[in-house]
């Protein structure tokens, strides 16, 4: 099992990436977040299995249809099962 933490950077807001991600992520069968930041950006949080997340980091330099995606900042954090689902936060 792995964790990620990452921002997205480009057009991101606003072009239903969230839904995107979260709907994916779901199919993935990962857990954890995704919320816009205040800075424009899209932060998310996935734990499940490495291939799942693997899949999901393809998914997201793709982006939804109508957003443009720059740039992904990854970080690879310790493991720890925090979340139950993927949700949406606000």
């Amino acid at each position: 099992m792995k964790r990620i933490h990452i921002l997205i950077s480009g057009k991101v807001q606003m072009v239903g990436l969230r839904s995107f991600i979260k709907r994916n992520a779901i199919l993935l069968n990962l857990r954890g977040y995704v919320k816009n930041t205040e800075n424009g950006k899209v932060e998310a949080v996935f734990e499940g299995p490495e291939e799942g997340i693997e899949k999901m980091l393809e998914l997201c330099r793709q982006g939804s249809e109508a957003s443009k995606i720059e740039n992904i900042d990854v970080k690879e954090e310790e493991y720890n099962s925090e979340y139950r689902e993927f949700s949406i936060k606000l």
